[in-house]
């Protein structure tokens, strides 16, 4: 179904390309970009003379719809049989835009003047953003699940940038029934980490900065890849448990999962690496103790910021060697003024941050400068 479904979308495509050109009549032959996305799985750009087509093809786990933009320039022509998509006009003045995985996509296009709303402005934790927030420039506009419709149509921000986890979402229908912009942005579904950070592209064809979003993500892609090739240098792969207890259940990252991927890359034996799956595990107790209790380190024990706050959660804690030598290291003590992790901003857009800490944590002799970003170690 979902080849037919691309096949018919191709011919669309083709088929508006002849009629655009029948209508100019100043080409003899189309000029057309195939899409040059490379890692992410969930969007394609196709660049034509004055628009483009932003295609979401999975904007959540295993959508079985797609989505589809047209970005219009300023003076181009959308042929008839494009004008039953959405058409936005490029580049965009304002913004809402609903995850902290948005910002630093806008904060590195330099365009953070640009947002004007966002649900539950205390999320956010880039400084950039954080000044534009206390001088009050960005407005609250309710939660996710229930976005303010009033305070939105006030407004009229060129475009919403949301997200869906299903095909039901009432409130963004209702917003584009008021005659709003919205489009979904399936970030958070990539499992790559060049794949998730690949999405600044997605937000520089909004802004008709296209290049300049092509020019940052070449540059997070060389790093990663430069750090990744440092990475198989290294001569042991040591032990690594993920997660930690929640309510008598222990969450591990699945094999296949964004976060097991970085611990692979980082040439780190991961106890669950062989496990199937994008999401997470819920494992008992006593088989993570007896698998991992000897595990050279733990990483990312949920939101702790202590081992004292560990094992006053939970005694049973102390029982694992790496507790024991002090080699458990945590993302959540970097955080924003509000209390926001920055780790859950910025690792989707920086993975390159996150491989250089894991390896500075795991072999520190390959990068022996490096001062750890997102992880930290409990004390």
């Amino acid at each position: 179904m979902k080849f037919v479904q691309n096949t018919a979308f191709y011919i669309l495509v083709f088929l508006s390309f002849i009629q655009c050109k029948q209508e100019a009549k100043k080409e003899s032959i189309i000029s057309f970009s195939k899409n040059k996305i490379q890692y992410a799985k969930g969007f394609e750009i196709y660049k034509h003379k004055g628009f483009s087509i932003v295609k979401i093809t999975n904007p959540w786990p295993e959508a079985a719809a797609s989505f589809t933009y047209i970005l219009q320039e300023k003076n181009g022509i959308i042929p008839d049989s494009l004008k039953q998509f959405s058409i936005i006009q490029i580049p965009i003045k304002s913004i809402v835009v609903t995850s902290t995985t948005h910002i630093p996509a806008l904060e590195l296009l330099g365009v953070e003047n640009t947002l004007v709303g966002f649900p539950n402005t205390d999320y956010i934790s880039s400084f950039k953003t954080r000044k534009l927030i206390d001088a009050g420039k960005v407005r609250e506009v309710g939660v996710n699940e229930n976005l303010n419709t009033e305070v939105l149509i006030d407004m009229k921000p060129d475009v919403i940038v949301s997200f869906g986890l299903n095909n039901s979402n009432p409130t963004l229908d209702n917003l584009q029934k008021s005659g709003l912009k919205v489009m979904l942005n399936g970030d958070w579904t990539e499992q790559s980490p060049l794949g998730k950070a690949e999405w600044i592209k997605f937000f520089g064809a909004l802004y008709g900065l296209d290049s300049k979003a092509n020019a940052i993500f070449s540059e997070i892609e060389k790093e990663y890849n430069t750090t990744l090739a440092l990475a198989k240098k290294a001569t042991s792969k040591p032990t690594v448990l993920c997660g930690a207890m929640y309510q008598e259940q222990w969450y591990v990252p699945q094999g296949e999962s964004w976060a097991s991927l970085f611990l692979k890359d980082a040439q780190s034996n991961y106890l669950w690496a062989e496990t199937k799956g994008t999401g997470s595990l819920s494992v008992p107790f006593e088989t993570i103790l007896e698998k991992a209790q000897n595990a050279d380190f733990w990483i990312a024990p949920g939101d702790f910021s202590s081992l004292k706050q560990m094992s006053d959660s939970n005694p049973h804690y102390d029982q694992f060697t790496s507790f024991k030598n002090k080699k458990v290291y945590s993302y959540a003590l970097n955080k924003g003024a509000k209390g926001g992790i920055i780790y859950f901003e910025w690792s989707p857009t920086r993975p390159d941050w996150v491989l250089k800490d894991l390896i500075k944590i795991f072999h520190p002799e390959l990068l022996p400068n490096h001062k750890l970003y997102f992880f930290q170690k409990l004390e």
